[in-house]
């Protein structure tokens, strides 16, 4: 690891390497900086929550996290996290890790947007989470100091950036959105696509076949 940012390393083996390069060709600069963020902070957030994680799988699992809002799996039917997710398993089946890491890696990209429950598991589906729900609805925004945020919004830009993910996460699920029932996407759909209509829990429950 030779590149310290506020003071978390980036991680520079074959396999980070080969990560960002595919990361930085697959998405817009947008994704790119925030993914990289959602890393810095959620180690930072592992550093002060004492947990012991594996920055490798962290940074992957971070990277990747949104790689299913691209254009190409727009017509997936699936959501947008078990997309990300599944790009980033074949990605480190490709390099031969071993399944309990490619496990944990899948797990926390596809829980990321499923408050409540990535806390509870290993550090680095928790921190997943936690990089970004710091980054996206500054949750916990005093845990990081103000040097901090600055060095790192200094090395990946933030600008407008409310606004454009918001952006990014309409045009990534507008495609599918029967794949935002039960989830937060529902919420952006609901603000931003005219005539959306989410599916309601309990009317599905009164409507469906059985009797009573």
């Amino acid at each position: 690891m030779t590149t310290d940012v506020a003071g978390v390393p980036v991680p520079d083996s074959k396999l980070a390497v080969q990560a960002t390069e595919l990361v930085r060709d697959c998405t817009d600069e947008l994704i790119f900086h925030h993914s990289n963020r959602v890393y810095l902070f959620g180690a930072l957030q592992g550093r002060n929550r004492d947990l012991d994680f594996d920055p490798e799988l962290l940074y992957v699992g971070a990277l990747f996290h949104d790689l299913g809002l691209s254009e190409r799996f727009h017509g997936s039917g699936r959501r947008f996290e078990v997309d990300s997710a599944d790009e980033a398993r074949s990605f480190l089946r490709s390099h031969g890790v071993d399944e309990d890491a490619v496990r944990r890696v899948w797990t926390a990209i596809a829980l990321h947007t499923t408050p409540g429950v990535p806390e509870y598991m290993e550090p680095e589906v928790a921190l997943v989470t936690a990089g970004v729900e710091y980054d996206v609805l500054g949750i916990g925004y005093a845990d990081i100091s103000a040097a901090q945020r600055a060095e790192i919004t200094a090395r990946h830009p933030r600008p407008d950036f409310k606004r454009r993910i918001l952006a990014a996460f309409a045009a990534g699920v507008s495609p599918k959105p029967e794949t935002t029932f039960g989830n937060v996407k529902a919420d952006v759909l609901a603000h931003f696509v005219p005539g959306f209509t989410r599916d309601d829990f309990v009317s599905t429950i009164l409507e469906s076949p059985w009797p009573e």
